[in-house]
């Protein structure tokens, strides 16, 4: 006792007046409570050693197997104004039933006769359309008429060009023929003329070959003449030629630039054409969803818009569905300490929120109210939580899950590791260290999408 003050306690407390005292100092009180201490001490030390089956805990809440059965939102894809509701809030609907009716509030679109104008648009200019492509067809014709006919005429003027070189050919014979006979006649007119002064001809004789000098003389004139016709036959031939060819060929160029400027008026208005019926098949889709029908079979959850008259923008949501007939299995979250604990495959001990249980974790054979499920994904990227989504589906050997339960029941859910002595147990758990780390016996099964 530390000496801190120099004055004693006088007074001396009588502790035999306190029942506590009384009642703790009595022999038989003390053995008995030494007796249960002692056997306290036993039972604790017996059940140290007996097993524990360690677990990975986490939580979660109901969710579906597949991703088309879960809880959607049905959006608009147009803006518009709600003109009439078909629902209400609770209502079981089948797949194309209309939920709400629409209608536009874009001035592009007010026209009730939209469909009809604009398909008579599309007629017309395939009306159009078609009278260009008919056009250029005709061009083709008058084009291959053209190139027949100057094939024609100019095979005729190769016969006429053929005709007058013949021509030439003769005239010149006759030509060379003429002058022969002027060269006969002249020396016959000459030896006539000798004879004549040597009194051995007489002068008519001499007369009548002078006569037919001059007929050679005038012959060979005139077949000169007839050759000079014949070439010039031939340069105006060749002329020919040459102007049939320039002149079909203008008009030929003529033709097909007129089938030029078809194709393209005909290519622009196909351009027009296809963008009428781009239109035309985008109105008639437009108009289609002014009605607004469930996509599935299921329920109405919430309607997200209220009212008759109200306005809203394009991908607003309009209503919530819940699919009729799901899949139901537990998405719960694991801590990434006990990620490398959980495999696919593995069974698991599910308790459901709102459903009477009594659960041991490290005696599951005493545990009532938990359901069994197996392990069927295990995602691969941590969540916003910090923890690895881990999804779990009906086990089919265990017991069917609550009819009652729906998604978005809070569950949680607890996957058994290894047996252990509890002491163990409670030294891993005082020193904040992971469960036995270990790989399944069987391999895990692989899910097929």
């Amino acid at each position: 006792m530390l000496h801190i003050s120099k004055n004693k306690i006088q007074i001396r407390e009588d502790y035999n007046k306190f029942k506590s005292v009384k009642f703790s100092s009595d022999d038989r009180r003390y053995n008995s409570f030494n007796k249960f201490v002692i056997a306290l001490f036993i039972i604790v030390f017996i059940v140290l050693f007996l097993p524990w089956t360690q677990f990975v805990r986490g939580n979660g809440s109901i969710t579906t197997l597949r991703p088309e059965q879960r809880p959607q939102s049905i959006q608009s894809a147009i803006p518009g104004r709600i003109e009439k509701w078909y629902i209400q809030e609770g209502d079981y609907v089948s797949k194309g039933d209309t939920i709400v009716h629409i209608s536009e509030v874009k001035d592009a679109y007010f026209d009730p006769d939209l469909l009809a104008r604009t398909q008579s648009q599309v007629k017309a200019k395939n009306f159009s359309f078609e009278s260009y492509r008919n056009k250029v067809k005709a061009l083709d014709y008058q084009i291959a008429a053209l190139k027949e006919e100057r094939d024609l005429k100019l095979e005729q003027a190769q016969n006429k060009l053929l005709q007058a070189n013949l021509k030439v050919q003769s005239d010149s014979i006759n030509f060379e023929a003429a002058k022969l006979q002027l060269s006969i006649a002249e020396r016959q007119l000459n030896r006539n003329e000798i004879l004549e002064n040597e009194g051995l001809k007489a002068v008519t004789d001499v007369e009548s070959k002078k006569v037919k000098y001059q007929e050679s003389l005038a012959k060979i004139i005139s077949q000169e003449n007839k050759l000079l016709e014949s070439k010039n036959e031939v340069l105006n031939a060749q002329i020919e030629i040459t102007s049939i060819k320039a002149g079909y060929k203008d008009k030929i160029a003529k033709a097909e630039s007129e089938q030029y400027t078809a194709k393209s008026d005909q290519a622009n208005t196909e351009s027009q054409l296809y963008k009428l019926e781009n239109e035309f098949v985008n109105y008639s889709i437009r108009s289609g969803l002014n009605y607004i029908v469930a996509p599935q079979d299921g329920y109405i959850n919430r309607a997200r818009q209220q009212g008759v008259g109200e306005t809203f923008k394009e991908g607003a949501e309009i209503v919530t569905i819940m699919p009729a007939e799901v899949e139901l299995a537990v998405e719960t979250f694991v801590a990434p300490i006990d990620l490398p604990l959980v495999h696919v495959g593995e069974e698991v001990r599910i308790i459901f929120d709102g459903w009477p249980f009594i659960f041991f974790s490290g005696w599951p054979n005493l545990s009532y109210g938990t359901f069994g499920g197996k392990i069927v994904a295990v995602e691969r990227f941590i969540s916003p939580n910090g923890k690895y989504r881990v999804l779990i589906a009906p086990d089919p050997k265990e017991p069917s899950w609550p009819e009652p339960i729906r998604a978005g029941t809070g569950a949680r859910s607890f996957a058994l590791l290894n047996n252990v002595p509890v002491w163990y147990e409670l030294w891993r758990q005082i020193n904040g260290f992971p469960p036995d780390y270990y790989q399944p016996d069987v391999e895990t099964t692989k899910i097929k999408k």
